[in-house]
């Protein structure tokens, strides 16, 4: 008997916890359809947007060069080392460059700003709902996604980008410091190779790579998705200041495993549009 009331209880907490787990989902699309909404329509917290492009862009941005220039020249020593042994050490630019601005750079750079602007992002928001701000907020008449969420949305969408781009000239010219100063190749031999690896997968228009142009789709949607799942968690948040580190430690974890499962389906449809 009480093995049999053990079985249905583990059933309970299972059909609970699935249940638990539907409804997040679902109000996590909700949010976003909210988010989406007021985005395109008034009023706009200019000065909240300019704030959140400062501290997530202007912010980070140590942080993402550093991270750039050291995986730049990581890259570039693993390839000599793996590349000397059939002699191509001169094809070292091609391979930091592609590596670099279709893959590395847009997901480390996401990871990297996750961990420091949407760990942020999730602690002060959650920080407001557990003091009552946010309840304070409906109470004035103001909507707390379109004053809290819309700005950090817009300004994860234009800034992941463009830290994006920076972080790929800093891997690359990491790269170029490693392929003059260790490996005694000349800075025109690097470009060149470079070079050659972006003109081999075309150009847009005729002027934008195509490999540049996958590598900013990518940062475009992993800011988004940094920017909703973040807040989400803020504005979802419990249990006083303990719940604040539970939030920012889920938004954290959640983001990451988004950021890494979307790169995969964002890759194959990218290798669908542009074959290489």
């Amino acid at each position: 008997m009480s093995q049999a009331s053990a079985s249905r209880s583990a059933a309970r907490l299972t059909r609970d916890a699935a249940f638990g787990a539907a409804l997040s989902v679902q109000a996590y699309f909700v949010l976003i359809l909210r988010v989406l909404r007021a985005s395109a329509s008034r009023p706009f917290y200019r000065g909240d947007l300019v704030q959140q492009m400062d501290t997530i862009g202007v912010g980070s941005l140590f942080i993402v060069m550093l991270t750039g220039l050291f995986t730049g020249m990581v890259l570039a020593l693993q390839a000599a080392f793996e590349m000397a042994r059939f002699g191509a050490e001169i094809y070292i630019g091609r391979l930091v460059g592609a590596s670099t601005i279709r893959e590395l750079g847009p997901v480390l750079t996401a990871l990297i700003v996750t961990g420091r602007a949407g760990a942020g992002m999730a602690a002060a928001i959650g920080a407001m709902r557990v003091t009552e701000q946010v309840d304070a907020l409906r109470t004035m008449g103001v909507d707390p996604v379109r004053k809290l969420v819309v700005p950090r949305f817009l300004a994860a969408l234009v800034m992941l980008p463009v830290l994006t781009l920076i972080g790929d000239f800093v891997a690359i010219l990491g790269g170029l410091l490693i392929a003059v100063l260790k490996l005694d190749l000349t800075a025109q031999l690097y470009m060149t190779s470079l070079y050659d690896n972006l003109a081999q997968s075309g150009f847009v228009f005729g002027v934008l790579p195509a490999d540049l142009l996958q590598g900013l789709v990518k940062p475009f949607t992993f800011g988004g998705l940094m920017a909703l799942t973040s807040c989400f968690h803020g504005l979802r948040t419990h249990g006083g200041t303990e719940g604040v580190g539970r939030a920012t430690t889920n938004a954290v974890v959640t983001t990451s495993i988004l950021i890494l499962a979307a790169d995969y389906f964002i890759t194959q449809i990218l290798i669908v549009i542009f074959p290489q």
